[in-house]
């Protein structure tokens, strides 16, 4: 009985985490305000000239209000906030950097 109640434990807790929003930053690459989509290459973390490749790709997210894009352009620096439900990331806030 203990076991099923660490099962069930781990499994209530791993749901939790999946679905649990999260801050990240990065620079705006590509909007499409018609789909409400946006891109973001995020901002890398660790030593300068450790990437070769010039940084990571960008990264395609849906965005939960349409409002939050217009006072958005390519190469803003952002801080957002990512949720993510049935596979799909959403962001669900954002916010220039000034």
């Amino acid at each position: 009985m203990t076991i099923l109640k660490s099962v069930c434990a781990a499994a209530a807790g791993l749901a939790f985490i999946s679905s649990a929003a999260w801050a990240e930053q990065g620079t705006v690459t590509q909007i499409d305000r018609t789909t409400n989509t946006i891109a973001i290459q995020r901002a890398l973390s660790g030593t300068v000239g450790v990437n070769g490749s010039g940084g990571a790709a960008a990264r395609q997210f849906k965005v939960q209000s349409a409002g939050s894009l217009e006072a958005l352009h390519a190469g803003d620096q952002v801080e957002f906030t990512v949720t993510q439900s049935g596979g799909v990331d959403t962001i669900t806030k954002i916010e220039k950097k000034k």
